[in-house]
């Protein structure tokens, strides 16, 4: 069944492949660092990037195939072959964007996965309608099987590691090929036997589309695939906003000091330094120098030193390490009272940052944005109230403050 396949169409379907899981896994990465709504929109934009990406390139596919020149295409079970995809892939991605995935969790979401792409592919096929009947080999489809939750595997893998640039590229790559790789073996193992050479055999009935109609339904997929590729290579414009330059490594306990571009400095309001000492506030208790966060076979405890933000999530907290977030036990009022106020600001009621750790700030509508460095580095919101004090632990307002009294002596 392999030989007469169409070589531009097949590298076509490689190709669909790569882009969809390219686009899909690149949402995915967002997931687990982005709060309410904003991880639902991921989790739909990467489940419907992945499963159109593999059904697009199933039909690509089938498409190159040298199948009976009668054949047509059932528009059920195509349309039942689609849904499945999405449901799987949507479901697994779920399960691994809550909490901290376990190594168990990560094959059974393989598992499921792998099973749905199988599913998908063989409902797709059997949604070829003419005279003739599709017989498989055996061995054919325990391999397609194995190729397909060996993608699965990599895939979500790939997921969590939470990568970009060639990391990503590579692992989209083997992605694509790998379920291609299962639907070419699905295929080997396919063969299309005449009516007459079967007995017992019953017409199948129900909406029937020709190859046209299919060709076009998969062209105008791949453009999508090929847009969400392409869009998603546009860079983020708030990477391109002033960064300030560290003059020094910043010390424990010490404020940052920042080198300001002018245009930037003058876009915050004037205000005025808060105080930072906490007068009249009861003695706090001696800060800890580890915080405990959730693994999925116990308690660990990572170094404050290594603590980028602490955001809230309920009753407990996600604290940041500046390559992934991880569960905390502690509120966020806790962990506020836990942490060395000389190294740790309360920016909203909801974000606690390692102020040594700040590398960009930028005023954003009412409030201001900071930026944390690390291999992930990931932004915090700073709330109106709170800005006054980021901007005299960074050394902002010392500064425009020496700028107003170098233009009052030039006045005078």
């Amino acid at each position: 069944m392999f030989e007469g396949h169409d070589p531009y169409l097949v590298a076509l379907s490689v190709v669909v492949a790569i882009l969809g899981g390219f686009t899909g896994f690149g949402l995915a990465a967002r997931i687990r660092t982005m709060p309410g709504v904003s991880r639902r929109v991921l989790l739909s934009g990467a489940a419907a990037f992945l499963a159109v990406g593999i059904w697009t390139m199933h039909f690509v596919g089938v498409l190159a195939a040298p199948i009976p020149a009668d054949a047509g295409y059932l528009v059920l079970p195509t349309l039942v072959s689609f849904l499945i995809c999405a449901l799987v892939v949507g479901v697994s991605l779920f399960f691994l964007s809550i909490g901290e995935p376990s190594h168990r969790r990560v094959i059974s979401s393989a598992v499921l996965l792998g099973a749905g792409i199988v599913s998908m592919h063989y409902v797709g096929i059997h949604g070829l309608a003419g005279d003739f009947a599709i017989t498989h080999d055996g061995a054919m489809v325990m391999l397609s099987i194995v190729i397909a939750i060996a993608a699965a595997y990599g895939g979500l893998r790939a997921f969590l590691a939470r990568q970009d640039g060639i990391r990503l590229t590579l692992s989209a790559i083997a992605f694509g090929i790998a379920v291609s790789g299962m639907h070419y073996t699905a295929m080997y193992g396919m063969h299309f036997v005449p009516k007459s050479d079967l007995a017992h055999h019953q017409l199948a009935g129900g909406l029937v589309a020709s190859p046209q109609i299919l060709s076009v339904v998969v062209a105008v997929l791949c453009f999508v695939i090929a847009a969400g590729f392409l869009l998603s290579l546009v860079p983020d414009p708030r990477r391109q906003a002033p960064v300030p330059t560290v003059a020094a490594g910043p010390t424990a306990g010490s404020p940052l000091e920042v080198k300001w571009p002018e245009a930037a400095a003058t876009s915050f309001p004037r205000l005025t330094s808060a105080p930072l000492g906490g007068l009249g506030q009861p003695p706090r208790p001696a800060p800890v120098p580890r915080l405990p966060v959730e693994g999925a076979d116990g308690t660990h405890f990572i170094d404050t030193a290594d603590v980028r933000s602490v955001r809230a999530d309920a009753h407990y907290t996600r604290v940041h390490d500046g390559i992934r977030e991880r569960m905390c036990p502690w509120s966020i009022s806790e962990a506020e009272a836990q942490l060395d106020p000389g190294l740790f600001v309360r920016v909203h009621r909801s974000h606690i940052v390692a102020m040594a750790h700040v590398t960009f700030v930028r005023k954003e509508g009412d409030g201001a944005v900071i930026e944390l460095d690390g291999p992930t580095p990931h932004r915090v919101p700073v709330s109106r109230a709170k800005i006054a004090e980021v901007k005299a632990r960074l050394g902002l307002a010392k500064r425009n403050h020496h700028n107003h009294q170098a233009g009052m002596g030039r006045q005078a």
